[in-house]
């Protein structure tokens, strides 16, 4: 079969070819060959007709302008792309300047890749999606039902695979840096110096290794290596630091970092950096929302965690779940998180909520940051590494 790009006007944007190259790669990949009973001809029709659905349904927003100021930032995780989506519509309303994807973002649940692009495919028509992604900047990262199977660590097989359809889901161009490494992790900036956000976008799922063990690790060697050299080096007054799974909590029996003792500690001795701006924890997949808090170092400000789960579907039936780390209460309905940032000549005040299905707050939680000094020594990183 001759490349599917080749069948593609020349014209199209580079963010929409590279979904007809991922199609490309999919439908012509011995793995995929061998892990169905159609013939080759079919899986070429049939990965093809998904991927054109994805180019010809509008052109998406990956971010592009990364100089004017981030004001507000939505986030959430734990979308069943089958569900009624009301969400976005209500999302939209309050303005985002950018809308953060924390995981979970479809569930595929699968070792078949093209029941994955399946699903990714029908999420991305959404009717409700749809609207919104052809308005509002996007990024994001994954959990495991978009990485592969639940609780899917390093041993997923097709994990190169799903990693390509996430980030062309995500609408990622083909020259981007995240396209050229393993895993599903990268930063983004946002703002003109003196006033500027980064986003820490973590993958949780493609080198993790089996929890239990005191030296299991989440990250990577190369992941960590490169968090480490993303945070000396921001510019940022802001870092957002983004999980598929929880980081403070250690009470509950689920999956979070707690169940990485080596890697959490690593992570928390790093943040203990006096010279590091203000952190900022997200997290999902718990199906259920609310904000932490622990204070590392007297030297900084306490680390706090806006935990945002469950978009179309809930844990309704929650009464009560312990986290010695929690502000206030929990928050069991359907929602998303909003942070909303007011810069002041010296601090930057961080107001960090849930919003629930009816657009109301359901939790809130203000916090402020001194802003620290744009480092004199010439960082520049990219605006998206």
């Amino acid at each position: 079969m001759t490349g599917l790009s080749s069948l593609i006007s020349p014209s199209i944007d580079v963010t929409q070819r590279a979904l007809v190259n991922a199609a490309s790669r999919v439908a012509s990949s011995e793995v995929i060959s061998k892990s169905s009973c159609m013939t080759r001809v079919e899986r070429c029709q049939f990965y093809f007709f998904i991927f054109l659905l994805l180019v010809t349904t509008g052109l998406g927003f990956y971010p592009t302008d990364f100089s004017s100021p981030i004001d507000r930032i939505a986030f959430g995780s734990c979308n069943r792309e089958t569900l009624p989506q009301p969400l976005w519509r209500v999302i939209q309303s309050n303005r985002p300047d950018l809308w953060i994807w924390m995981g979970d973002n479809i569930y595929g649940d699968s070792e078949d890749v093209g029941v994955i692009a399946k699903k990714y495919e029908v999420q991305f028509n959404h009717p409700d999606y749809q609207p919104f992604r052809q308005v509002q900047a996007i990024i994001g990262t994954w959990d495991d039902h978009d990485y592969g199977w639940n609780n899917a660590g390093a041993e997923y097989p097709k994990k190169a695979d799903t990693r390509d359809l996430a980030l062309d889901f995500l609408e990622v161009p083909a020259d981007h840096p995240r396209r050229e490494r393993k895993g599903l992790y990268g930063t983004h900036i946002f703002g003109p110096i003196g006033k500027q956000v980064q986003v820490v976008l973590l993958d949780g799922r493609y080198f993790a290794e089996k929890p239990g063990m005191p030296e299991a690790d989440l990250l990577g060697s190369r992941q960590e290596e490169w968090l480490r050299k993303t945070l000396y080096e921001s510019t940022a007054q802001v870092i957002l630091l983004v999980s598929g799974i929880q980081f403070l909590p250690e009470d509950h029996k689920y999956e979070k970092w707690a169940n990485f003792p080596r890697s959490r500690q690593w992570l928390f001795r790093l943040l203990e950096d006096e010279n590091l701006p203000g952190i900022i924890l997200l997290s999902g997949d718990r199906h259920f929302h609310e904000i932490s808090e622990l204070q590392l170092t007297a030297s900084r400000p306490p680390l706090v965690e806006i935990t945002s789960s469950g978009m179309t579907h809930s844990w309704e039936s929650l009464q009560s779940e312990p986290n010695r780390h929690r502000v206030g209460t929990f928050y069991n309905g359907k929602g998303f998180g909003m942070l909303h940032f007011n810069w002041e000549p010296e601090t930057v005040q961080v107001t960090a909520e849930i919003r629930n299905d009816a657009d109301k707050s359901a939790l809130q939680h203000s916090f402020t940051f001194p802003l620290t000094p744009v480092p004199t020594k010439d960082r520049n990183l990219a605006a998206a590494d």
